[in-house]
């Protein structure tokens, strides 16, 4: 019995981090988990994920332009992510996501080989990341590949 349990649980683990499984039941879950950590309503913005040649590009826009007030939540948070990422510090992403998801070991133990610089924008805010070794390169993507999945419909490429 103890055999089964264990494998059961590392089934349902797997399923859990790996963004190629990504479910509904997994993004609603991402979804609720995400509305304790983010402060801006999720149905009213979208996340943006671009992989770039030296690392990428993650933005936060309100749907509508004219909210002033998911905007201001947006940027706030963005600003805080960036200077916690740039300490080597993903705790909220591990929250949301899962402290195994795709490539977050990496980046955190690789922190001080990434440049973090965010930067607001009239909708939302941007967080670009920039490296010249190609395993954080790497992992950036991968990360990047698990955040687009399991936001699911809050996110587009």
């Amino acid at each position: 019995m103890r055999i089964r349990t264990v494998f059961i649980a590392a089934i349902l683990s797997t399923a859990c981090t790996d963004p190629k499984q990504s479910t509904p039941e997994r993004q609603a879950e991402v979804a609720e988990r995400g509305a304790a950590v983010m402060p801006f309503d999720l149905d009213k913005t979208k996340h943006h994920f671009e992989a770039l040649h030296d690392g990428g590009l993650q933005t936060v826009t309100a749907n509508d332009p004219a909210d002033t007030a998911q905007i201001a939540l947006i940027q706030g948070h963005l600003k805080k992510e960036a200077a916690n990422f740039s300490r080597g510090m993903f705790d909220d992403p591990a929250a949301i996501h899962g402290h195994d998801m795709p490539g977050l070991a990496e980046l955190k133990a690789g922190a001080s080989k990434i440049r973090v610089e965010y930067d607001p924008e009239n909708d939302g805010g941007r967080i670009r990341y920039t490296t010249t070794e190609p395993a954080l390169v790497d992992a950036l993507h991968r990360w990047f590949d698990a955040q687009r999945m399991d936001h699911g419909k809050h996110a587009q490429d």
